[in-house]
């Protein structure tokens, strides 16, 4: 698929920042205070930057340090992985494939290919599985096995061998401070994704090529501008078929199928649910008709 002409790809480094290794304990209920602050804050800083307003952003940035910056934000990104906080996404990702891939009659250990995007940590239950050849990106990696690498940035691959049969976005494209860039993402993956092979069998084809992934609840159940009807229409436009989903207290799971060919419809914020106290989640796809300016 040729890159998408008229929808720059900004870099992430605005928006989650990535982690590190061996944090101090931090607290259940303070880990979320924490990741809430420095998630508004960071959106915050993007909207003054886009407005030309130096002053907030500075005010900003002022605020992200005295909560400790990126540093404090990755302590409490690891804290959410540990076993018992709920452990890593990547164990749902798992619920749902292994008993496709421990019957699949796959060649040899590693033979399918997955690309996580803002990877935390190497030894994640999907990385210990053996099924999959990994490669891992971060925004600023500080572990061995984690390129550091904007997702936005990386060079789009030339051949079939350099694409993946599953790309991870685990509560990734929430800490994206831009509508449209959201959407921009989103589109990429496909870019990043093999193509579907229709004579491949049945189980394989219904799971892969694929893209898991995670969002923080509130964002499709109390959102004024997302639904999880709309994000299904969103990634439909796409190419996207749903093939599993799980929705918990704090988080919702996604696997979506690349199984049909791009439509790319456009979709504006515009205002699904009322309510005062509805957060301001969405996503931006523009149609290629549309003029190049951004939602936030």
């Amino acid at each position: 698929m040729p890159a998408q002409k008229n929808r720059p790809n900004k870099s992430l480094a605005q928006g989650r920042p990535p982690g590190v290794q061996k944090p101090k304990s931090i607290s259940r209920k303070n880990t979320k205070a924490l990741i809430n602050s420095l998630h508004l804050l960071e959106k915050k800083k993007a909207q003054a930057k886009a407005k030309g307003d130096k002053a907030a952003e500075a005010a900003a940035d002022g605020e992200i340090a005295a909560l400790g910056g990126i540093e404090k934000y990755q302590q409490a990104s690891l804290q959410g992985q540990r076993n018992d906080r709920g452990g890593d996404s990547s164990r749902v990702l798992m619920e749902w494939l292994k008993p496709i891939l421990s019957t699949s009659g796959l060649p040899a250990a590693g033979s399918l290919r997955m690309l996580e995007v803002g990877a935390l940590s190497t030894t994640n239950i999907c990385s210990q599985s053996g099924f999959f050849d990994m490669e891992r990106i971060d925004l600023n990696s500080q572990s061995q096995g984690i390129l550091q690498q904007d997702f936005m940035q990386r060079q789009l691959p030339t051949n079939d061998a350099e694409r993946f049969d599953i790309i991870s976005l685990s509560l990734v494209l929430n800490f994206v401070p831009d509508a449209q860039v959201r959407g921009n993402m989103l589109l990429r993956t496909l870019e990043f994704l093999k193509e579907p092979v229709k004579d491949s069998a049945t189980a394989l084809r219904d799971f892969f090529p694929s893209l898991f992934f995670v969002l923080p609840k509130p964002c499709v159940s109390n959102s004024r501008y997302m639904t999880e009807e709309h994000l299904e229409s969103i990634m439909n436009s796409l190419g996207y078929t749903k093939a599993q989903s799980k929705m918990t207290q704090r988080v919702v799971y996604y696997l979506w199928t690349k199984s049909r060919p791009l439509t790319q419809t456009t979709f504006k914020k515009a205002e699904l649910l009322a309510g005062p106290s509805r957060n301001n989640f969405s996503i931006v796809l523009r149609g290629p008709s549309d003029e190049g300016h951004t939602d936030t």
